[in-house]
């Protein structure tokens, strides 16, 4: 997924495939019946009533799930119920036994008819350590906005996971259910909507509110966006507009056809940071939520076009390339897939070659956005560690580690993309794979996690089967100089570069206001003693654009970057005074060139050879290759 400048956003959706003979089967016309009451909200809370299956044994439990795919972290959403009750058919309470935060010990549940529960959200969780990453959470603000990840709202019996849900929503008046599930009933009280698993219903998020939509025709896809915005300051008509050349460019990279009929962008735009702290999304097989700050309008446009990119190639992984440990997950004691490099890696790569492949952005812009994959991953994780061996741990051993499957996971599609070239003369990349690989297995079919390698070595070339042993499962770093040599791209690990100074403090995340502050000045460059940079600044506007964590990087990488030296500047921060009150400042300057030690460059070799220009006009689909 993509990052902003406070964290990693969030990636690998819930698949819609289930596998056949993975759990009990229940082969009759029962179904869930399941409703859930916007309309009475109490105490910030709303109630879930779920009109049970027939069930033969004398005990069955209830499951919350505790992990859900995608946030790689325990969310617990037991914690947000309450109230629990069971009733037999005559109104009788059957007793129940709460056996641990997410699951419920069901007694005499032959009886059982329905049970009900009341259900908290959890933008507003009290405690530190029962905040959820917003895009994966829930909200309730009555009369405003509900966002409903139907994982923090309805679970689950043992062993019924694949029978058929009926989710039914009781709305406000005036309220529309933004969603990419197609409701069979709707009037201006409920909608209800019919869905063949637990698995389904979990990869398929409603927001509810006073509509401010946009649909778009995408071939013959329809993607709706939907915004809430409590200020109504960001609407979906922009960014409609703005992602909708993406959109197509991703269609055309895709060959043309898009494996959705429906699709859904699902953004709530808050006033102020979240609990989490964080900003970003969390991809679904056939949506994506999206949880991003106010900001002007081309720097909201140009990070929901990044952001974007990423989540809507989720509808190739996992949707039609999955594992079985993601088609059929276990939302309580899950197991996780060996592959994120496929899941999450090659879809970043993707979001980033596409706009290259497509003519959206240059070379230099391209190469950009690969450096900074490399300084990224070099920096903050470990190199050496298979990844393979932190996909399958991710979710305690190698927890710190998650966030390169964004990063290194990247550069993996990268070299691979250019080896598949290289063997194919140019006829065949890292796309053509993935669209195989589609057709190979599709929504219905998981892959088994040991399986993987061997199958894509048998559609494309024996020397891939190398590559994955030594890159992928194995600890060697990847072959980067390697790969840009065959490309003609001069790749250097250490070099020196000219910059425009920003003053070298360290920056850092000021909760209470969710603005960017100077966490440090120990290390202030002339420019920035110059400037008068103090620690707790916070970072208010750069030439008269106000800075969030969303642009920093941009205000700071490219703005001030495309400065001239001499050019006048001004940063407007925000400085306590001795009450503590924050009152703003402006600190005037002029835009100063240094040099600095840089890692990573890349640049086009101007001595390339005919073969390298033909193998790189072919990786990138430039001069017509």
């Amino acid at each position: 997924m993509k990052k902003t400048f406070t964290a990693l956003t969030l990636c690998l959706g819930l698949s819609m495939a289930t596998l056949a003979g993975s759990e009990p089967q229940n082969n009759s016309a029962q179904k869930y019946n399941v409703t859930v009451d916007l309309t009475n909200v109490q105490n910030d809370r709303v109630q879930v009533t779920v009109q049970a299956p027939a069930i033969k044994q004398s005990e069955i439990i209830y499951n919350m799930p505790k992990i859900v795919p995608g946030t790689y972290s325990v969310s617990d959403f037991g914690k947000f119920v309450s109230n629990f009750k069971a009733y037999a058919q005559n109104g009788d309470t059957l007793d129940v036994e709460k056996l641990d935060t997410n699951r419920w010990r069901i007694k005499n549940a032959q009886r059982l008819s329905r049970i009900t529960y009341w259900v908290d959200d959890t933008f507003d969780a009290a405690k530190r350590e029962d905040v959820v990453f917003e895009p994966g959470g829930t909200n309730i603000e009555e009369g405003k906005n509900f966002l409903l990840n139907t994982f923090g709202f309805v679970g689950y019996f043992d062993g019924m996971k694949q029978v058929p849900y009926q989710l039914n929503i009781t709305k406000p008046q005036g309220f529309y259910g933004s969603t990419p599930l197609k409701a069979v009933v709707s009037n201006d009280s409920l909608d209800t909507y019919e869905l063949p698993n637990y698995v389904d219903l979990a990869d398929s998020p409603l927001m509810y509110n006073v509509p401010d939509t946009t649909v778009l025709k995408v071939g013959e896809a329809d993607v709706l966006v939907s915004v809430y915005s409590p200020s109504g300051r960001v609407t979906s008509g922009p960014i409609a507009s703005n992602v909708k050349s993406i959109l197509e460019a991703q269609r055309s990279y895709l060959g043309g056809t898009l494996p959705v009929d429906k699709y859904a962008f699902l953004i709530y735009v808050p006033e102020r940071v979240g609990k989490s702290g964080s900003f970003g999304a969390l991809e679904h097989s056939y949506s994506s939520v999206y949880f991003l700050p106010e900001m002007p309008e081309e720097q909201f446009s140009s990070t929901i076009r990044d952001v974007a990119a990423h989540e809507f190639f989720h509808i190739v992984t996992p949707l039609n390339i999955h594992s079985e440990e993601i088609g059929n997950f276990d939302f309580i004691n899950p197991k996780m897939s060996k592959h994120l490099w496929l899941y999450e890696g090659v879809t970043e790569y993707f979001a980033t070659h596409v706009q290259v492949y497509e003519n959206l952005y240059d070379l230099e812009t391209f190469l950009d956005k690969i450096r900074d994959y490399i300084i990224t991953s070099k920096t903050y994780y470990n190199d050496g560690l298979p990844f393979t061996e932190m996909s399958a741990l991710v979710l305690d051993k190698y927890e710190k580690e998650y966030g390169n499957v964004y990063q290194k996971g990247a550069l993996i599609g990268m070299v691979l993309d250019v080896r598949l070239r290289e063997l194919s003369q140019g006829k065949y990349g890292l796309r053509d794979l993935m669209l195989e690989l589609s057709k190979t297995y599709g929504k219905n079919n998981a892959f088994k996690d040991e399986e993987l390698f061997d199958k894509i070595t048998e559609l494309t070339y024996p020397e891939i089967r190398d590559f994955f042993a030594r890159y992928v499962e194995g600890a060697e770093p990847l072959p980067l100089e390697e790969t840009f040599r065959k490309v003609g791209i001069l790749y250097q690990p250490t070099g020196t570069q000219q910059i425009i100074s920003y003053g070298d403090f360290a920056p850092g995340f000021d909760e209470e206001t969710g603005k960017i502050k100077v966490a440090d000045t120990a290390d202030l460059d002339a420019f920035g003693h110059k400037m008068g940079f103090q620690t707790g600044d916070l970072l208010l506007a750069f030439n008269g654009t106000e800075i969030s964590p969303a642009n920093i990087r941009q205000l700071i990488g490219e703005e001030l970057q495309s400065m001239e030296p001499g050019d006048k500047l001004t940063f407007t921060v925000g400085r306590r005074n001795e009450k503590g009150e924050i009152k703003e400042k402006k600190l005037k300057g002029r835009a100063t060139a240094v040099k600095r030690e840089q890692l990573h460059l890349l640049k086009p070799d101007p001595s390339a050879t005919p073969e390298q220009l033909l193998l790189r006009n072919a990786w990138l689909g430039m001069d017509g290759a």
